[in-house]
């Protein structure tokens, strides 16, 4: 067993099938399904249990599997101490953020950092799944859930809080609901699965209340929303932060107030993978967006 044939189990259980290892590794199928197949006999056991679908690790493979990742992460974290000798910090960030929290709260953060160590390429996906960062596509998401996946690291950023909202001309031609039951019927702007009915959590005190409504306008893309909202389209529900600086200059008022609302959770989460060796550049970065998180949630 050698170091190459580690890599070539980390890539193919990463992929999660054999051609699409194959398209990683530019080899053909064949070929990857040949140097597993010796992998395997060298070892004396099965390492990954094929389907017309999934490639998945045995229990010895997922072994050998964590022991090809931490070494392939002592190698990269060797290789920048080398390059970064006598300079200053190098490296690459592979980062995922949500788009409305990464545009709108984010960016700001970015630039900074960036401003900082110019010597980190940071290369910055704004979406909302989770599989990228299984997939080795990325090395650390954000995201808002109610309950991070129990097989990453998830360091917490605090609360999402969603407010119910409208522009100051649509509060004029329409009153604004008082209780959760006037949400319905009312055009509702929000993000939400398409095809589904929108669940809303409302919390109030020990009190809590669940609202199914039927959005009339709905996009992943928050600051599509935020200009829907501006346009009087209807009553928004999205995170505090989407349309903080437009109640802030009056142009959008909020409504139940009273109430703690929740949609795809209520908590944002910084995740990755705990058995991914970090480079300088990574660690870096997470410590600086937590301690950017501390400055504006001193709580978190």
């Amino acid at each position: 067993m050698d170091l190459q044939s580690l890599t070539l189990l980390v890539e193919i259980i990463d992929a999660g099938n054999l051609s699409a290892a194959a398209r990683r590794l530019k080899m053909t199928r064949a070929n990857v399904s040949y140097h597993l197949n010796q992998l395997e006999r060298s070892v004396g056991a099965q390492l990954v249990r094929r389907t017309t679908r999934r490639a998945e690790p045995t229990e010895i493979g997922l072994r050998l599997y964590q022991h090809g990742v931490a070494i392939q992460g002592e190698l990269r974290a060797a290789r920048e101490s080398v390059t970064t000798l006598g300079e200053g910090l190098q490296g690459q960030v592979r980062l995922s953020v949500p788009s409305g929290y990464g545009q709108l709260v984010m960016a700001d953060w970015l630039i900074d950092f960036k401003r900082r160590y110019p010597g980190i390429v940071l290369d910055v996906v704004f979406e909302n799944r989770i599989e990228d960062l299984l997939r080795d596509e990325v090395d650390i998401a954000i995201r808002v859930i109610p309950e991070p996946p129990q097989n990453l690291v998830a360091r917490a950023m605090g609360p999402v809080r969603y407010v119910a909202c409208a522009s100051r001309d649509y509060a004029a031609r329409h009153p604004l609901p008082e209780q959760l039951d006037g949400l319905h019927g009312a055009p509702v702007v929000t993000a939400a699965v398409i095809g589904r009915q929108l669940r809303v959590s409302a919390y109030q005190g020990e009190i809590r209340r669940e609202v199914v409504l039927e959005p009339t306008l709905i996009s992943e893309n928050f600051l599509f929303l935020r200009q829907a909202i501006l346009a009087g389209l209807g009553i928004g529900l999205v995170p505090d932060y989407v349309v903080a600086e437009d109640v802030r200059r009056g142009e959008v008022l909020t409504t139940l107030d009273d109430w703690r609302l929740s949609i795809f959770g209520t908590q944002m989460f910084m995740l990755y993978m705990p058995n991914r060796q970090h480079t300088r550049a990574i660690r870096t970065f997470i410590d600086y967006t937590l301690e950017r998180v501390r400055e504006v949630s001193p709580g978190s």
